[in-house]
């Protein structure tokens, strides 16, 4: 008898150190576990949402950087995914932005992204030291390239990595930034200050600026370094109509600013200089100046879908890289709403709506 209850005494205590253990790991993980939990299929292409539900520590990226992608796998792997491993991947991309106004004078700024087919995933941030957003992540930088590939559960533990690699976005207060391929060196500035990475740039911008001229100051702190062995340029917007297009050109930072009421970039270089006009994307970029010049910058959401439609990319090869670009997205982000309207891979009969407020609350 005493045998059998010393017996059922060790079975209790190793059960309750089980059951202590398991709630330790639900308390560290539940930020994660939760986020995970709000992935959901948006459409059957492979467009997915996520909201991150926890600190993604961007901050503490930025009290040092990144000068890689490498160095970027390593703080993810270690700051989100618990030293889960991890690839990120930013490959060459197509892409064209304009900016413009709606008649009842809202601000808004059209977006396609051209790359390889693979599923995306709008992500949905709220951070405890900066703005709440939704930005655009192409999920094949983490690898996954087939629609249904975020079915298994390991797959989205690893998209826990989408904060740090966003592509095009809006925050909260009315910023909208975007990212565009120039087919030439990548930018490796070294002045001495903390250096960030394409993506990580972007996320930062969302993350702590609220018009133009705070984007740019971030730009001007920190040392570029370009993902992709391939340099960047990249547009931004804000709620209050201004536009600039950032570009470095042989390290260094140059800006672009609008001619007119409206603001539209592709794949070549902007900046005057001996590369002015050097690069792919002169056809798309003239659609767009064209109707845009032709209707005084003026564009309901509606029509500015209907022009990135215009401009989309079908199965174009390039030799170079054997890419075959096809529009993953275009996306007609409304600064002055706070939303984004989101048509998938040339399909423009189904657009998907996000309010950035009703999404986080008010």
């Amino acid at each position: 008898m005493r045998k059998l209850k010393l017996s059922t005494k060790i079975l209790i205590g190793i059960l309750s150190v089980f059951i202590l253990v398991i709630a330790s790991i639900g308390f560290i993980f539940r930020k994660d576990i939760q986020s995970v939990m709000t992935i959901k299929k948006i459409d059957d292409f492979g467009f997915y949402t996520m909201e991150y539900k926890g600190d993604y520590g961007l901050d503490k990226f930025l009290a040092s950087g990144a000068k890689t992608d490498e160095e970027l796998i390593e703080f993810v792997s270690k700051q989100l995914l618990k030293g889960l491993p991890v690839t990120i991947e930013v490959p060459d991309l197509g892409c064209s932005i304009f900016t413009a106004d709606t008649p009842d004078g809202d601000r808004i700024f059209g977006r396609n992204f051209d790359l390889d087919r693979a599923p995306f995933m709008l992500v949905k941030t709220t951070p405890d030291n900066g703005y709440k957003s939704m930005s655009l992540v192409s999920l094949s930088f983490l690898g996954f390239t087939q629609p249904n590939d975020m079915n298994d559960m390991m797959n989205k533990v690893l998209s826990l990595a989408a904060p740090f690699i966003p592509m095009d976005g809006i925050n909260e207060k009315g910023l909208s930034i975007g990212v565009l391929l120039l087919d030439d060196a990548p930018t490796k500035q070294e002045t001495g200050k903390i250096p960030f990475t394409t993506s990580t740039a972007i996320r930062t911008v969302l993350d702590k600026a609220a018009t133009v001229d705070e984007a740019i100051e971030i730009f001007n702190t920190y040392d570029m370094h370009d993902s992709a062995n391939a340099n960047f340029h990249y547009q931004i917007a804000d709620a209050n109509g201004n536009s600039v297009i950032v570009e470095y050109v042989d390290n260094q930072m140059n800006l672009i600013y609008p001619e007119d009421s409206y603001q539209t970039v592709t794949n070549f270089y902007k900046a005057p200089g001996e590369k002015f006009n050097i690069g792919d994307g002169h056809d798309r970029h003239q659609r767009m100046v064209d109707r845009l010049t032709a209707t005084k910058g003026i564009l309901t959401p509606q029509e500015g879908m209907k022009l990135l439609e215009s401009v989309m990319m079908v199965g174009e090869k390039d030799e170079g890289s054997d890419i075959v670009y096809d529009t993953l997205w275009s996306a007609v982000y409304n600064n002055t709403q706070k939303t984004v309207d989101i048509a998938v891979y040339h399909d423009y009969t189904s657009i998907y709506h996000f309010d950035l407020n009703e999404v986080f609350g008010k």
